[in-house]
C-alpha cells in the first residue's frame, strides 16, 4: 500500500535540514532503488522553487510500505526527525489515481 508522509518543520529549520540532508536523501534513494518511492520533496516557505534563506516549511513523501505501522516506523526514523527539523509528522494511506 502507498502512504503519504507529511511533515511540518520547526521554525528556522534550514540549518538543521542542510546538516541532515545527505542522510535523509540516502534513505529516499534506497526507497527509489527498491521501486517503492512515488515522489518526495519539500514545501518551500515562499512561492519559489529556491526559497533561499527562507528555507522550507515541511516535506511530502509518498512511498510504498507493507502496512501503516511500517510506514510510521520509517517516518519516525528519518534523519530530519532525529535532527529536530520536523515539528510533526503524519502518515496516511494514499491511493494514486493519476497519471
Amino acid at each position: 500500500m502507498w502512504y503519504a508522509i507529511t511533515a511540518l518543520d520547526v521554525p528556522n529549520s534550514l540549518a538543521k535540514r542542510l546538516a541532515a540532508r545527505p542522510d535523509h536523501l540516502a534513505r529516499l534513494q534506497d526507497l527509489k532503488a527498491d521501486g517503492r518511492l512515488l515522489l518526495a520533496g519539500p514545501f518551500p516557505a515562499v512561492d519559489a522553487s529556491d526559497p533561499g534563506e527562507l528555507g522550507f516549511e515541511g516535506s511530502l513523501i509518498v512511498a510504498e510500505f507493507n502496512d501503516i505501522e511500517s510506514a510510521r516506523a520509517w517516518a519516525d526514523d528519518d534523519p530530519y526527525r532525529h535532527a529536530g527539523v520536523y515539528a510533526e509528522v503524519s502518515v496516511r494511506p494514499f491511493k494514486p489515481v493519476l497519471p
